[in-house]
């Protein structure tokens, strides 16, 4: 392992504070930033997503996929916590806490709305990151690949019925425009230049491509942390004007986070599946497709709602609540015995 995944937590960590930080100094250069996006895609996040994924791609075996039908357990895990349970989780805690625990320090409108945005965080499985989670864990790339291809396609007809019948509304207007173009830019191409860059130096010989995969590995770190920075550079003000109310949006956020975590975890313990299956599996239950969430919440609640900034608080907590779930799917890991240490 490199310094930088030795210590990936820590550099994290500085990514936010730097992040916060430069949001406040330099609030202008961070709204020029974020103004550049298309279809609610910020285009220089999707830049650095890209610089994170392209060297996973290159590791993806297309010849080996047609195996992954061997094993169909971990899709069904997949597609059963994303699906038929987190959804459904979600809308429950969002409901439990904003209209009964925090119902004294939450005026009814604004806490409807942050169910509403907790919801639509629930209806989005992570599409990105997820590639990020399983190289972590040193999940097999090409499962992976298969589990989040076909989440996106189920949720092409799935995010519309379920997020309306949550919701309580008949017109939910799904941005097309944003879920196709995230799903080309952070998996259609990166995947179409990751497999001709292994052709290509498979054509040369299996050292220039482990050679060449070892190269770009910081990279992926890289990406990463510049994703954070901006992230959290974004959303500054916002950090420093309420910080009570994100801390209120982001109890409930957490403990989803963690509770489909462990079902999933669970559900893959039952299946049995093997180590390399079972972390990805867990981990894509777990994040969520905050460009589609943050899209929907603004197009039906308004910029300034509390159901945008639900799914903001979304995306602040993920990184650090992923990092700290990669860090028990390792330490899970089966010894080299095959003893099996989880609990």
């Amino acid at each position: 392992m490199g310094l930088f995944e030795r210590f990936l937590t820590l550099w994290v960590a500085l990514g936010i504070g730097a992040g916060v930080a430069l949001g406040l100094w330099l609030p202008g250069g961070f709204q020029a930033i974020a103004a550049m996006e298309f279809a609610q895609v910020n285009l220089v996040v999707a830049v650095f997503i890209w610089v994170m994924i392209y060297p996973m791609m290159i590791q993806v075996d297309w010849s080996a996929i047609r195996h992954v039908g061997r094993r169909p357990q971990g899709l069904f895990l997949t597609l059963v916590v994303n699906w038929l349970i987190k959804p459904f989780t979600m809308a429950g805690l969002g409901v439990l806490f904003f209209q009964y625990l925090f119902a004294p320090w939450v005026d009814p409108q604004s806490a409807s709305e942050y169910i509403a945005g907790m919801i639509l965080l629930g209806v989005a499985p992570c599409t990105a990151m997820v590639f990020v989670w399983s190289q972590l864990v040193k999940g097999d790339a090409n499962y992976t690949l298969v589990q989040v291809s076909v989440n996106d396609l189920i949720m092409v007809v799935a995010f519309a019925p379920i997020a309306a019948f949550l919701l309580g509304v008949t017109d939910v207007t799904v941005p097309w425009e944003t879920l196709l173009l995230a799903t080309v830019l952070y998996v259609v191409l990166p995947l179409l230049a990751g497999l001709l860059t292994r052709h290509l130096l498979l054509k040369r010989s299996a050292t220039a491509l482990a050679t060449y995969v070892a190269a770009l590995k910081p990279w992926s770190i890289v990406g990463l942390i510049a994703t954070v920075v901006l992230l959290f550079g974004f959303q500054a003000q916002t950090i420093v004007q309420k910080p009570g109310v994100i801390a209120l949006i982001a109890v409930p956020l957490v403990l989803q986070s963690y509770g489909i975590f462990f079902i999933g975890w669970w559900g893959a313990r039952w299946l049995k599946l093997p180590h390399e299956v079972a972390g990805p599996a867990c981990l894509i239950g777990t994040s969520n497709f905050f460009e589609l969430a943050v899209a929907v919440a603004i197009s039906l609640f308004g910029l300034n709602s509390g159901a945008a900034l639900a799914t903001v608080v979304g995306v602040l907590v993920e990184v650090p609540v992923m990092l700290s779930l990669v860090a028990l799917v390792n330490a899970w890991r089966p010894a080299p015995s095959g003893d099996d240490p989880s609990p």
